[in-house]
């Protein structure tokens, strides 16, 4: 992987955003912004392009997958206008996935992430997925026992129900990830990382570690 981009503007401008989180503010520094995201676009495209070479991205962009930096304010107590972080979920279709996608965040202050998975799944891909462990649990634990997945990610993330899942039983040698309301491989960044001049290969293979555990949730939910 030879082309770098320099995400510098991009934190940048989030570390001022987180300052000055406010409409007037923003306005003034529109330019500031486009900037930073021209760079953010230019970054996820070559992800696209080195993710192409393990995964078929069917001809997406990152304007497909970036998502807006406004906040959605009407059912939040804060009403903070803008996100202070700019991210990306790669996949055919982009932010309208046909697949569960690789995700990427860049944030200022060890706010960056990588990171994938059953995020707030709907009834029936929770019931799905729990099935399958319940079912067999062998080839989701083949994944994620891996050495270099648990060098990533650690444990499997997510919410839990507080005691035991309805239908299933207390004792099931599975219970704790029968418990799980999601599951995600989550890899925090530092802004040193960041701005490392083999970042873009760096997200690559985490990226190509993930991609199994993908594979198997897809697989999972059909």
């Amino acid at each position: 992987m030879t082309n770098v981009v320099d995400l510098k503007p991009v934190l940048a401008f989030l570390i001022d955003l987180e300052r000055n989180n406010d409409r007037a503010w923003f306005g003034e520094n529109h330019a500031a912004y486009e900037f930073a995201r021209a760079e953010f676009e230019s970054f996820v495209d070559l992800l696209i392009g080195e993710l192409g070479v393990f995964e078929d991205l069917a001809g997406v962009t990152a304007r497909d997958c970036i998502f807006r930096i406004y906040r959605d304010v009407r059912f939040s107590r804060d009403k903070s206008p803008y996100k202070t972080h700019m991210s990306a979920a790669i996949a055919p279709g982009g932010k309208k996935w046909s697949r569960l996608p690789y995700y990427i965040q860049i944030a200022p202050d060890g706010g960056s992430l990588i990171a994938g998975g059953l995020h707030m799944p709907n009834p029936a891909q929770l019931a799905k997925f729990r099935e399958a462990i319940a079912r067999d649990a062998g080839p989701l634990k083949a994944v994620i026992d891996k050495e270099e997945f648990k060098r990533y990610f650690g444990a499997v993330e997510g919410e839990k129900v507080k005691t035991v899942p309805q239908g299933y039983s207390r004792d099931h040698p599975e219970i704790e990830l029968l418990r799980l309301k999601e599951a995600a491989a989550v890899h925090h960044l530092s802004d040193e990382a960041v701005l490392s001049a083999d970042f873009a290969a760096y997200v690559v293979k985490v990226f190509a570690t993930l991609k199994p555990f993908l594979d198997y949730l897809n697989a999972t939910l059909g």
